[in-house]
């Protein structure tokens, strides 16, 4: 899978970041150009992704980026940070498990997790955390603290998340939803 493009788009990074609730009638080609210029912390969050429809994210590593889907429709994205060398963020299609608006580390002392959406019971989870543009977690997706709740309120138990080690390039790259590998990535993360 090829990379995205690294474009500077002026006019979308603006209507994006600095104002989300204009970007209204961006398409997902707008939404992945947009995202790959995001600097760290910052994020694309449209209209259409309050609204209705299943919720799915993929996180892609190479891309240090999420993208939320409502349906088969790109709503969002946002950079993230994800696991460093020595933890990795595994890779594989998993759901929520359980949902916590304020919750703490029971494996590193005590941190702070704010919108914590748990992905494996090992201690895998996306939430609210520094985001400096680079894998730096212990193996979880670390959100900006915005992005995070916004996420946060747009999801279900049960939705899926996909996370790859392949850069996304939009619509060709859908999350599945497949029962059957989101059975493999619990039992995966279950070990």
């Amino acid at each position: 899978m090829r990379r995205i493009a690294t474009i500077l788009l002026p006019a979308l990074l603006s209507i994006g970041v600095a104002a989300p609730a204009r970007a209204g009638g961006m398409d997902a080609l707008a939404i992945t150009e947009a995202a790959a210029t995001l600097p760290p912390n910052q994020f694309v969050w449209t209209p259409a992704a309050d609204g209705p429809g299943r919720v799915s994210v993929l996180i892609s590593i190479p891309d240090q980026r999420a993208y939320v889907f409502r349906g088969e429709r790109l709503v969002a994205a946002s950079s993230v940070s994800t696991g460093s060398d020595d933890k990795p963020t595994p890779t594989g299609t998993f759901t929520i498990l359980q949902k916590k608006e304020q919750h703490r580390s029971n494996l590193y002392d005590d941190a702070s997790m704010p919108f914590m959406q748990r992905l494996t019971w090992d201690g895998v989870a996306m939430h609210a955390g520094r985001n400096p543009g680079f894998p730096a977690s212990h193996g979880c997706i670390r959100l900006p603290t915005a992005f995070a709740k916004k996420l946060f309120a747009a999801t279900q138990l049960g939705a899926t998340v996909e996370v790859t080690d392949e850069a996304y390039v939009a619509g060709a790259f859908l999350p599945s939803g497949d029962a059957e590998d989101t059975a493999r990535a619990n039992d995966y993360a279950a070990r």
